[in-house]
C-alpha cells in the first residue's frame, strides 16, 4: 500500500488508478469492514488525525479530484465520509524521499514523464510541508 504524499498530479494513469484503490482499501480498513492491512505504517498518519476516517475521505476528495481533471470516471460516491478536516503535515524530507521512489518507477513504466518531474514536489492537497526528515512510519 502506497498512500502518497505527493500531489496526485505526477502520477501516470497506472499510479493513479492504485493510488485510489489502495486509498479506498485504506479507507475500508479505518472505518473496520476489513481485518488485513490494519497494522500497515501507511495509515499510522491518518489514525492518528481527530477524525482518521474524515481524513482518508479528505484524502480519496484529493485523488478523485485530480482523476476528474483528466477525465476518468472514479466513482466518488465509494468515498465514505465527507467534511472538513484539518490539513495534515509531512516533513519536506518525506516528499522528497517519495519523489524519488516515483522517479524510479516512472523511469521503468513511463519515462516520458520524467521530464515533467520538479525538483521540489507540491504535497497533496490535505497536507502542508513541514521541514524534517523521512518520516518515521516511512522506514517502520
Amino acid at each position: 500500500m502506497r498512500l502518497w504524499s505527493l500531489h496526485p498530479q505526477y502520477l501516470d494513469t497506472r499510479g493513479l488508478v492504485a493510488l485510489w484503490r489502495e486509498a479506498l482499501l485504506a479507507q475500508a480498513v479505518l472505518l473496520g469492514q476489513t481485518r488485513g492491512y490494519t497494522r500497515h505504517p501507511q495509515l499510522i498518519r491518518f489514525k492518528q488525525s481527530l477524525s482518521p476516517t474524515h481524513a482518508i475521505g479528505a484524502y480519496l476528495r484529493g485523488v478523485w479530484a485530480e482523476a476528474d481533471q483528466r477525465g476518468y470516471r472514479f466513482d466518488a460516491s465509494k468515498i465514505a465520509r465527507a467534511g472538513d478536516v484539518a490539513s495534515m503535515s509531512v516533513t519536506a524530507g518525506q516528499l522528497s524521499h517519495e519523489l524519488g521512489h516515483l522517479r524510479g518507477k516512472l523511469l521503468r513504466r513511463a519515462p516520458d514523464l520524467l521530464v515533467f518531474m520538479p525538483v521540489i514536489a507540491q504535497p497533496h492537497p490535505l497536507f502542508h510541508v513541514v521541514s524534517g526528515d523521512i518520516e518515521t512510519w516511512e522506514i517502520l
